[in-house]
């Protein structure tokens, strides 16, 4: 039978079913509940309790414990299995620890001893209806949060993408530690998503951290958690992500910038599947599934000291590579379609169009990116990858009032010289690195050397123009 919702309720009452063979309760209830400001249905026995179930729905059940054939903890059973949302009370004149517990134990939401008073069951009654009350807020505020999120759609055709969409397929629905290479903007946080809500762990938390843009001395805590006064500035118990990730997934963005203090107890956490808050010697136990990404070259890491060959080979369980946007040309335009229906607003809708879409977004058609634009979009190298193409896109949504966006909406960058195009017109070879690095140079001379500027406008992070530029200054070194 397919599980009910919930009923409207007018106000502060519930919709409410007792039940319990003492006539003078029933007679008591069906008197006194309706004052309260509720509706209710009184049944005298078990079977006549659940026959009312399955007609109708109800806020909250009242149910003696011990009545003739079906007792209250079967009613309470019937009733969860067709309406979980339903909460139930039930009453006893057996007020032993063990008939509480019992009740506790098969899904209800308290109990109360006879002989009880009005005002006893008044104030669990509001108590009810306040949780039920937060509940909707909360089942509300989860909806609201999935369509801003929207779904981890990985956007793109290519065999390379292709390849990436089958091993999150095969590997999701295990609890293999996930480690997702890759440039900085491939888009690998929307990787580890997928993973998550295509796992059995879909409904639980996704918790996602940077590891290098936490301080070394603040990413213990922020990790596992720490107790109040525990070291200077503790103020307050504070708990970690992995617990607030449990059941469900964390995902260690950036592995690689973690300090090797931290490496080791990391290493110690995925291999006990415990944790030390700090201040604290109790380990508690946790379950989380742990997805990894880094930009970084693990091996080379471990080669130089810099990261434990023992945690790369823990976390590399199964591993992902997402290739650059620049080897996958053939998705820059379904990519960039689809970023456009996220950026576009209502608004900017051409006459005869409906407006947005489900969740705010509207719709791209072919004729909302003209072919001009499309193919300055496809001559481009994409240092900044995926990112770099969204900046691209929301910068010319902001110039484009109505209408397609055309190449003199994009980026001052894309007016000059293409530099693809210029290559495949050029006598000699040019690999992608040149053409990358020739990006980065005419960023700099664009933005008077200013590195800030010219890394977000080529739609990386600093860090990211930092690693590009002492890379190739090692290259000509080592020529």
């Amino acid at each position: 039978m397919a599980a009910k919702q919930p009923s409207e309720k007018t106000g502060q009452g519930l919709k409410l079913l007792f039940a319990d063979d003492e006539q003078s309760l029933q007679e008591l209830m069906s008197l006194e509940l309706p004052r309260l400001g509720h509706t209710v249905t009184v049944c005298p026995d078990g079977a006549t309790a659940v026959a009312a179930l399955e007609k109708n729905t109800y806020d909250c059940i009242i149910v003696d414990l011990d009545m003739p054939g079906l007792d209250g903890i079967g009613v309470i059973a019937k009733c969860k299995e067709n309406s979980p949302e339903t909460e139930a009370v039930i009453l006893t004149g057996k007020s032993t620890l063990e008939s509480a517990i019992a009740a506790l134990r098969h899904g209800a939401f308290d109990y109360l001893t006879k002989p009880c008073r009005l005002v006893e069951i008044k104030a669990l009654l509001d108590r009810v209806s306040d949780k039920l009350r937060l509940d909707k807020k909360c089942r509300a505020l989860q909806h609201e949060v999935k369509r801003l999120e929207g779904s981890p759609e990985l956007i793109g055709k290519s065999l390379a993408m292709q390849k990436v969409q089958i091993l999150i397929e095969k590997v999701a629905p295990s609890e293999a530690t996930v480690l997702v290479l890759g440039e900085t903007g491939t888009g690998k946080e929307l990787v580890a998503r997928a993973i998550h809500n295509q796992s059995n762990r879909a409904d639980a938390p996704f918790v996602a951290i940077n590891c290098g843009a936490l301080p070394e001395t603040l990413i213990e805590s922020e990790l596992f958690g720490h107790r109040k006064g525990a070291f200077t500035g503790a103020d307050d118990h504070r708990t970690g992500l992995f617990e607030v990730a449990a059941g469900g997934t964390i995902f260690l963005d950036e592995i690689g910038e973690l300090p090797k203090s931290m490496q080791a107890k990391l290493l110690r956490v995925l291999e006990s599947k415990e944790i030390r808050r700090v201040g604290e010697n109790k380990p508690i136990t946790i379950d989380v599934r742990v997805v990894c990404a880094t930009h970084r070259n693990l091996p080379e890491m471990v080669v130089e000291g810099e990261f434990r060959e023992d945690l790369m080979y823990r976390i590399n369980s199964f591993e992902i590579k997402l290739a650059p946007l620049r080897e996958r040309m053939e998705d820059v335009r379904s990519l960039a379609k689809h970023l456009l229906s996220r950026h576009r607003r209502p608004t900017q809708s051409k006459p005869g169009q409906s407006g947005a879409g489900q969740g705010g977004a509207v719709q791209s058609s072919e004729e909302d990116i003209a072919e001009d634009a499309l193919q300055s979009l496809m001559g481009h190298v994409w240092p900044g990858n995926v990112r770099e193409l969204a900046n691209v896109i929301e910068h010319a949504t902001i110039l484009c009032d109505s209408g397609p966006i055309r190449a003199e909406h994009l980026p001052q960058r894309f007016d000059s010289r293409q530099l693809i195009g210029a290559a495949r017109n050029s006598p000699g070879a040019i690999s992608l690195r040149e053409l990358e690095m020739q990006a980065i140079h005419e960023a700099l001379e664009r933005n008077d050397g200013s590195k800030p500027k010219a890394a977000e406008q080529l739609g990386v992070s600093l860090k990211t123009l930092y690693n590009k530029l002492n890379q190739a200054n090692n290259l000509e070194k080592s020529a």
